[in-house]
């Protein structure tokens, strides 16, 4: 017989129904939270006590898995003896201190909470205290209060319960009034209405802190999750339609993360994500990075990236979401071969991969990928699995999106194990800054044009009269073919020469998986012309004749032939130092050509890379307006 229910009891099961109703509505109905919505408990960021067995079990069957639980482990050991943060400078960022303060109190919580060896809380609480003693977090470069408030949000949240209440009570002051007040102070939060990446960090940041301490201040913490939702999508617009990054490689890891980040929070508290995962081209994106990785294992380096490769956290979250291992082919390979595991946000992957395997991934079979939207590029590869294909990359866009060069209609090439056509990518920030070049200002006659790695002369494109690109010119992919003997890709790069020329396009081709053609069509303007056609290699630069160049690298060759209706002078380009603020680039050199062209002519330049052997037949190409299409 079942015992009757007391008034007392039943008065409560019916407030907390309504409760639970209205938190529900709060959120369900007006995508908004409230302040009356009930949090859970202490851990509710990203892990759950279920995922935490979940993790270990992964663990215990899985040896990838394993090697990276055990990186994050090994990492939080070494911050046992080494000495407290403290507040300092570089230049204009506190940013080193807050991206290693994120990565110590990260991994510490992690390696609390999966071992439950109370050292790693304890050294992780001396972190929170130390960096919460700041007198601020340097609001006026707010990345760095971004990282740090989410560094303090996961220690408070995951530790809550063996944390001192008066540590709490520090920590949760620290997440106010350094990090969520001044995310409202005007002076601070332009980046509320940008589109780049300091959306994406600073809205996951001061979220977390909203979320980790919001009993404290239920209003203002409800009102700013609301306010990070609707500006998140600023950015989040901008990887339509395709999930091309527009900052690319480097920065896809620095703001795609923080956005997930930011997603997997609100999925793991709220239980939705407020349909930000349903962004035009967000959840192709994955496939954007994977396909930027050439054979080398080595990325697309263009606009402000660094040359190497980053083990990615956030492919697990879009492996895990889109039910895809295959997106986690090249992370395979990275474990696979030792890669060296540092990503400060390491344990999102054992988060975000608890329900995946990584053993026996295989790749997709697509060998082209094309991404549209504001710095558009086009990725086409010989193989997935052969360290000696053939891969091209090859980028229309505009030198004035967020973190670009004057790299439109670029490339890169790389064959037999060598990348024989490069870019520099990013010089350090501070390494300018600091002799007092404004790197910021993009417009036509800034100074960050002056940074030879930056402009189109330092790039694997075109330059007329030794002109700079226009920055306000926009390129765009006009047509395209994933045909397997001719994978192409042309753009329309006119209006990025528009007071000089009538019409230049540009195309890109893959022949039969081997020799890669750059096809130029040229409409000259008004007056003559000096075109200069360059392209920047690690390589050893012999000008064979009129129309060849051997390029040799580690005992291999590549060969660089010309077919143009004019005679062209073929040239080599020193990369050193002009000043005393730009990057030395030891190893490397530009090779090309150029062409004097007169007014009102047209021309059609095309350009063989070939590794190997020297070619014995002399190529030609077929106009680009017949080339295979899609």
């Amino acid at each position: 017989m079942v015992a009757p229910i007391k008034k007392n009891q039943l008065v409560t099961i019916i407030f907390t129904i309504i409760t639970l109703f209205c938190s529900t509505l709060a959120v369900g109905q007006n995508k908004e939270i409230d302040s009356a919505f009930q949090m859970p408990s202490h851990p509710r960021l990203l892990m759950s006590y279920d995922l935490e067995k979940q993790i270990l079990e992964n663990v215990k069957h899985d040896g990838k898995f394993k090697q990276i639980h055990q990186a994050i482990l090994s990492e939080a050991d070494r911050v046992l003896n080494k000495s407290v943060l403290e507040r300092v400078m570089i230049g204009k960022r506190l940013l080193d201190v807050s991206r290693e303060a994120l990565k110590r109190i990260y991994y510490l919580s992690y390696a609390f909470r999966l071992s439950h060896n109370k050292k790693y809380a304890a050294r992780a609480e001396k972190e929170l205290l130390a960096v919460s003693g700041f007198k601020d977090w340097n609001p006026s470069h707010f990345l760095d209060v971004g990282e740090m408030t989410m560094a303090l949000s996961i220690g408070y949240d995951w530790l809550y319960q063996d944390l001192p209440q008066s540590t709490r009570n520090i920590v949760a002051l620290a997440i106010l009034e350094k990090g969520i007040q001044p995310s409202t102070d005007n002076k601070y939060n332009n980046w509320l209405n940008i589109t780049n990446n300091w959306n994406q960090v600073c809205n996951a940041g001061i979220s977390f802190g909203a979320i980790a301490t919001f009993e404290e201040h239920p209003a203002l913490s409800a009102k700013l999750i609301n306010r990070a939702i609707k500006s998140v999508i600023l950015p989040m617009k901008q990887y339509a339609p395709d999930g091309a990054y527009p900052e690319g490689y480097g920065y896809w890891e620095y703001g795609t993360t923080f956005n997930v980040m930011f997603i997997s929070a609100l999925e793991g508290v709220f239980h939705q994500d407020f349909d930000l995962s349903t962004q035009p081209g967000f959840l192709k994106t994955a496939d954007y990075l994977d396909n930027m990785m050439a054979p080398s294992g080595r990325p697309f380096n263009y606009s402000d990236s660094g040359p190497n490769a980053e083990f990615n956290p956030a492919l697990f979250w879009f492996a895990s979401k889109l039910n895809d291992p295959g997106i986690l082919w090249i992370t395979q390979k990275q474990l696979d071969e030792q890669m060296p595991l540092k990503n400060r946000l390491l344990p999102s992957a054992m988060i975000w991969g608890a329900k995946l395997s990584l053993n026996n991934i295989r790749p997709k079979n697509t060998k082209f990928w094309i991404g549209n939207g504001p710095n558009p590029v086009a990725l086409m590869r010989s193989s997935w699995t052969d360290p000696l294909a053939t891969f091209v990359g090859f980028k229309a866009g505009s030198p004035s999106v967020s973190h670009g060069h004057m790299d439109v209609g670029s490339f890169i090439m790389e064959s037999q194990g060598i990348r024989w056509a490069m870019d520099f990518g990013m010089q350090n920030y501070e390494s300018l800054e600091s002799k007092g070049i404004n790197l910021w200002d993009s417009k036509q006659n800034a100074q960050r044009w002056k940074i030879f790695r930056y402009n189109n002369f330092a790039h694997n494109t075109l330059s007329i009269d030794s002109t700079l690109q226009n920055v306000r010119g926009d390129a765009a992919f006009i047509s395209y073919s994933d045909n397997n003997q001719f994978m192409n890709a042309v753009a329309d790069l006119s209006a990025l020469y528009a007071d000089k020329l009538k019409k230049s396009i540009r195309g890109v081709a893959l022949i039969d998986k081997k020799t890669v053609l750059i096809r130029d069509e040229i409409t000259v303007g008004n007056t003559d012309v000096t075109l200069r056609w360059s392209m920047v290699t690690p390589a050893t630069v012999q000008i064979i004749n009129e129309h060849t160049i051997e390029l040799s690298y580690k005992n291999k060759k590549c060969y660089l032939t010309v077919d143009a209706e004019s005679e062209v002078k073929m040239k080599t380009w020193s990369t050193d130092p002009v000043t005393d603020y730009d990057a030395k680039n030891p190893g490397t050199s530009i090779a090309g050509f150029e062409v004097r062209l007169k007014a009102d002519s047209k021309q059609a330049i095309s350009v063989f890379l070939d590794a190997g052997n020297l070619p014995e037949k002399n190529f030609s190409a077929k106009l680009i307006v017949s080339w295979a299409k899609k």
